[in-house]
Parts: structure tokens; C-alpha cells; sequence
């Protein structure tokens, strides 16, 4: 029985499943949104946002300059920064190359974005199954996060563009499958 056993143990010890999370929750802080497995992304959402949690507990103190800072307040933020710290690597690396200080991110970006919100600071997004082993894929990011930018082209996104155009498109198969005729309202394109 696993009574008051909670967590997911991902057939890993203790110590490999720790530094998945840590390295899980950096790639999450400093790219804001990575593609995993469904269930490491739910475990991952309860680390991120206790992370997250405790950044905010220190209020303003986390986003003020220290020397604004009085020294309740600077002990306060040199304690929450050391928490951080103990669990999350110092330093990470953006797509684009340049070095991001994580556990400074958390204190001043993402307690500052999620100041008014009092939870549920990540969303998941299920993509399917992989190809492979069929792992049902997650995208976790945070709720705020920039729209995804399309490497090839360089702009975001759009995704209600193409799914309404596909689903259009398989309309008319389906009618002309079944024996009718397609017909559609849109115009053609001018050339």
C-alpha cells in the first residue's frame, strides 16, 4: 500500500529524481515553456510553483534595489535567495546563447509577473502520444508566457489559422467521400 506516499517516483532514486526536477524547473525559469512527458510536467508543476511561492512570500523585497533595502528586508531576500539556491542550478542558457542568472529571475521577473495571482502560475498543454515509445508529450509553460516563435519564418505562431483551415479541408473530403459535392464559401485566391 502507498499510504501517504505522494510524488511520483519514475522508477529513479532519490537523488536522480531530484536533479531531473532541479534541471526540469531551470529549463522551465529560463526558457519558460519545454516539452516533456505528461507526467514529469504535472510533478514539475508542483516544484515550479512552490519555487515560485516562495519568492512572492518576501513581497517587494524581492524586486527592490538593495540599497533601498532595509536590513529585515535584505536578510529576508538573502534567505529566500539562499532556498532558491539550494535547489536550483545558479546560472542557465537561453536558445539564443545569452546566460540567465534563474534563481534572480525567479525573485525579480516571475514574483513580480505573479504578484496578483495567488496560484496555478503554469499551464500544460497535451500534444499526444511520441513516437516510439507513445508517452503522451506535455507542453509545460507559464500562463503568460510570449506566443512561440516559429524557427524557420522568425514570427509567432498561429494555431487557430491552420486547425480551422485543415478542418475545412476535411469537410469537403468527407462530403465527397460520402458521394456529395464540396461546396465551400470561401473565394479563391487572386493571383
Amino acid at each position: 500500500m502507498r499510504h501517504k506516499n505522494s510524488g511520483r517516483k519514475f522508477g529513479r532514486d532519490t537523488s536522480s529524481r531530484r536533479a531531473m526536477l532541479r534541471n526540469l524547473a531551470a529549463n522551465l525559469i529560463t526558457h519558460e515553456r519545454i516539452e516533456t512527458t505528461e507526467a514529469k510536467a504535472k510533478e514539475l508543476r508542483r516544484v515550479a510553483e512552490k519555487l515560485i511561492t516562495k519568492a512572492k512570500r518576501i513581497g517587494k523585497a524581492a524586486n527592490t534595489a538593495q540599497a533601498e533595502l532595509s536590513n529585515e528586508e535584505k536578510a529576508k531576500r538573502l534567505a529566500t535567495s539562499r532556498q532558491l539556491s539550494s535547489y536550483l542550478p545558479r546560472w542557465g542558457v537561453t536558445s539564443d546563447g545569452t546566460k540567465v542568472d534563474i534563481v534572480e529571475k525567479v525573485l525579480i521577473d516571475l514574483s513580480k509577473r505573479f504578484e496578483t495571482r495567488p496560484g496555478g502560475y503554469t499551464r500544460t498543454t497535451k500534444l499526444g502520444p511520441r513516437r516510439g515509445d507513445g508517452a503522451q508529450m506535455t507542453i509545460i509553460e507559464f500562463i503568460d508566457a510570449a506566443a512561440p516563435v516559429d524557427k524557420i519564418v522568425g514570427r509567432p505562431t498561429e494555431a487557430a489559422e491552420p486547425a480551422t483551415a485543415a478542418a475545412g479541408a476535411s469537410a469537403s473530403v468527407e462530403a465527397e467521400a460520402a458521394g456529395g459535392t464540396a461546396t465551400t464559401t470561401e473565394e479563391p485566391a487572386a493571383s
